[in-house]
């Protein structure tokens, strides 16, 4: 697990608004870790982490397209059904809020064991305290190790020097 740098940007909700846009980020060079559209009536939502935050505000910027950026923890998640599940579970255990999620399969990770879940949580320090790598849940640190008491045999044998 880790967190990543992502910008959202409210696009008219016409034919060629996005195209023009994913096309100015392409001329720089500009590649996708996720990417998810968003139909909200008259405008659509564009939420992606770019590969390099730099050249893609740049080029945003540039479009003169007003856009938000915000960090987002980016959770790898496993192939077998559920897992994104358990890391949801996990977050709602210790009260916190998802306020949005996205899935992205593969990508710059090489990732063979499902994809990458980025999620945003109302608060980030205390997810990340809550998932350790890779989506796994982590261990509560509050629990106290067992101690056990070593037994004495029922029918011990002690000897007695004389």
């Amino acid at each position: 697990m880790r967190t990543a740098k992502q910008l959202s940007v409210s696009l008219v909700n016409k034919p060629g608004r996005l195209a023009s846009m994913l096309s100015a980020l392409a001329k720089k060079k500009v590649k996708f870790l996720a990417l998810c559209v968003m139909d909200s009536g008259s405008r659509g939502t564009v939420r992606f982490i770019p590969d390099n935050t730099e050249a893609a505000v740049e080029v945003l910027q540039e479009l003169n397209v007003p856009f938000e950026q915000s960090e987002v923890l980016v959770v790898e998640v496993g192939a077998q059904p559920g897992a994104f599940r358990r890391v949801c579970e996990r977050l709602a255990a210790e009260h916190l809020n998802i306020d949005y999620a996205y899935c992205s399969f593969g990508g710059e990770l090489g990732t063979r064991s499902g994809g990458l879940a980025v999620i945003r949580v109302n608060d980030l320090a205390k997810a990340q305290r809550v998932l350790s790598d890779n989506g796994k849940v982590a261990r509560r640190r509050t629990q106290l190790p067992v101690v056990k008491r070593p037994r004495t045999p029922k029918h011990a044998v002690t000897s007695v020097e004389e």
